[in-house]
């Protein structure tokens, strides 16, 4: 690939640099806390140890007490352990305002090597030996460790996914026998062992199954053993494959997908927004994978690349001369996959040699142009963190590619796939709202989690803003399809028994207004296409200057929403239909209560003396029927209306019972 914006991977551009490795320079990663650790010379002249942020980085010096084999901080950089020797595992606290006492613990199991060593929490660790592992609890201020549990089995090696607390171990001649335990809360528990399926068993048995050919990742929620398969047992397919085993926290560990290589040779995992990436060395390339991009049709999935293969963009390093020194060598291109980058779960990869540590990058960006199925394409995108605004850019590029009526199954399509997931949202949000209420009347709401709304949540406003907006603006897109495709949003929007929000049914009567359709803003009124709201019927009186029966239209729909009494009357009135507003209030059983100052004020403005005459009656009458007399109270001061009848009618005309 040759320009930057077509590479859909990429290095982080903020790595975290350190001392690279050398002979006075040793070099450790943490994967727990992500921290690299560069001891020199055993450290008496310096451990540096960097971090993600500033908080898990820091500087000491410690006794030279033989080669370091292995070093790691505690959670929260409170216990540091350091590993010299095969039988034991030194400490020092860093706990705050104690001492910087050193202890050492030796494994309890006679004859046992350890292999090394994780940190469970800030003072909980798990010696793994060749002869299984020990889980000691770590006491600071006591210079001690006490242990809780041990387990023997044969060990050949290990592997720890902090995410989840689980310890995986191979034992058995051959390696493929896999014996995970998990840790919570100073508790062991031991999962079911399952077995990794060899292509190729050895006579004699012997270790075929290598630490580097497995990684332990947690994708979409779940916890996977990944096995990187150099070559299959069918002579057909000699490619390699990475074939995920699914480990449940309880129940049996099964095989569920296969990723289908293509090539073989040498091979790299890494988990990026819960994505599979492969890299491939000898050819410089990567294959993603998406292990929901496929609904499962049986107990083991195949799966071929996402995209085409690619390689990472390529990066360009500032180089040092020493551990201090400042960069002032022109920035060098970084070799890419080269054979001295170290590859660690789930998005990290380093180079000791050069003192790089980079997290790996999806870009969605460049993805675009490479799947050109747009129902595969929002699948993919709706699953991935940042991924709001490329959606959204996505919609407006198939609105605006498309010029006939022949895409709108494509819009369609597109439409649905992002309503499935509003929907599932607002679901989620009524769920979480109403259990809130019924939990804080019995006090139990504590336990509730709000939804949490990802980017992938694209709701009508934001359609509205980034895409339809300026689309029905296009000058050169074809106003019957403009038309379509907002029909299409809000038929998506329905079919998911989601409210259509008024604001776009104001943008399809607007269009509709302007290429001069009024024929199909009747016909969808009339057939309530589009529904009925307050906002919608006050746009509709707007337009009645434009098109005089909008008028009549507005009306029906506010006489429909049976909420709008009051909104009805003020719109009568306001077009001096006096009478018209009367028989109203009169047919919904308001007359009772209306302000008769209003009718009064409407009459008078129509300079209509008749028409006064008959309101005036007619509130006269109410006042009868209602306290035994025609006079207006003062409250409802009508008393300037009052004069003005008599003025007109006479006192005596004041007096004489009427009938409207």
């Amino acid at each position: 690939m040759s320009a930057s914006g077509e590479h859909y991977l990429s290095l982080c551009e903020n790595p975290v640099q350190f001392e690279n490795a050398s002979g006075v320079n040793n070099v450790f990663f943490d994967e727990a806390n992500k921290q690299v650790f560069a001891v020199r010379s055993g450290g008496a002249t310096g451990v540096v140890v960097k971090g993600p942020d500033d908080k898990s980085s820091v500087a000491f010096r410690m006794d030279d007490k033989g080669e370091v084999k292995c070093i790691k901080f505690s959670i929260g950089n409170k216990i540091l352990a350091v590993q010299r020797t095969a039988k034991s595992v030194d400490f020092i606290n860093f706990v705050p305002d104690h001492p910087h006492i050193e202890f050492s613990q030796e494994c309890k199991t006679k004859n046992a090597s350890v292999l090394g060593f994780c940190w469970t929490s800030w003072n909980e660790i798990v010696f793994v030996t060749d002869q299984g592992i020990e889980f000691y609890q770590v006491y600071p201020d006591k210079r001690s460790a006490k242990l809780l549990k041990s387990q023997s089995i044969n060990v050949n090696w290990y592997q720890y996914c902090p995410d989840t607390s689980v310890i995986l171990l191979s034992s058995t001649v051959q390696g493929n026998v896999l014996q995970p335990f998990a840790f919570k809360n100073g508790a062991m528990s031991k999962m079911s062992k399952f077995e990794i399926e060899l292509p190729i068993v050895p006579k004699p048995a012997k270790l075929s199954l290598s630490e580097r050919d497995i990684a332990m990742a947690t994708i979409y929620g779940q916890l996977y053993v990944m096995y990187l398969k150099h070559h299959c047992r069918s002579a057909n397919s000699p490619s390699a494959e990475v074939v995920l085993y699914h480990l449940p926290r309880e129940g049996t560990c099964k095989k569920s997908h296969v990723l289908t290589l293509n090539t073989t040779g040498k091979f790299a995992l890494n988990v990026v927004d819960n994505l599979v990436v492969v890299h491939h060395q000898s050819t410089q390339t990567s294959l993603i994978f998406d292990i929901r991009l496929r609904d499962p049709d049986s107990a083991v999935n195949t799966h071929q690349p996402v995209l085409p293969a690619g390689s990472i963009q390529p990066y360009t390093m500032c180089v040092a001369t020493g551990p201090a020194a400042v960069a002032v060598q022109p920035p060098v291109p970084c070799e890419l996959y080269s054979s001295s980058w170290s590859v660690f779960q789930p998005d990290i990869i380093i180079s000791a040699s050069e003192g790089y540590l980079w997290y790996l990058q999806v870009k969605l960006a460049p993805t675009v142009g490479l799947l050109q199925d747009k129902g595969k394409l929002m699948d993919f995108l709706l699953r991935r963190r940042d991924c709001k605004m490329v959606i959204l850019s996505v919609c407006s590029q198939v609105l605006d590619r498309s010029s006939d009526s022949s895409s709108l199954p494509v819009v369609a399509t597109v439409f649905d796939k992002l309503n499935q997931v509003y929907k599932e949202y607002l679901e989620a949000e009524h769920t979480y709202s109403v259990a809130m209420e019924a939990g804080s009347s019995r006090g139990s709401a504590a336990n509730q989690k709000r939804p949490v709304r990802t980017q992938a949540v694209i709701d009508q406003s934001d359609m509205y803003t980034h895409v339809l907006s300026s689309f029905t603006e296009g000058k050169d897109v074809c106003h019957k399809f403009i038309i379509a495709v907002l029909m299409e949003y809000i038929r998506s929007l329905n079919q998911f028994q989601i409210t259509v929000q008024h604001y776009l049914y104001e943008l399809v009567i607007k269009t509709l207004v302007q290429h001069n359709l009024f024929y199909m803003l009747h016909q969808f009124l009339q057939y309530h296409v589009l529904s009925d709201s307050k906002p919608l019927a006050c746009l509709l009186l707007s337009l009645e200057s434009t098109y005089p029966p909008a008028h009549q239209l507005s009306l029906d729909m506010l006489k429909r929403l049976s909420t709008a009494n009051d909104e009805i009357v003020e719109v009568l009135l306001s077009k001096q239909q006096v009478l018209g507003a009367l028989r109203f209030i009169r047919s919904v059983g308001s007359h009772d209560n209306v302000s008769a100052r209003k009718f009064l004020d409407a009459a008078r403005q129509t300079t209509d003396d008749m028409l006064f005459y008959t309101v005036f009656r007619s509130f006269q009458q109410r006042n009868h029927r209602l306290r035994g007399n025609p006079a207006f109270n003062p409250g409802e001061h009508c008393e300037e209306h009052v004069v003005h009848f008599k003025q007109l009618f006479g006192e005596q005309a004041l007096m004489k019972p009427a009938t409207v």
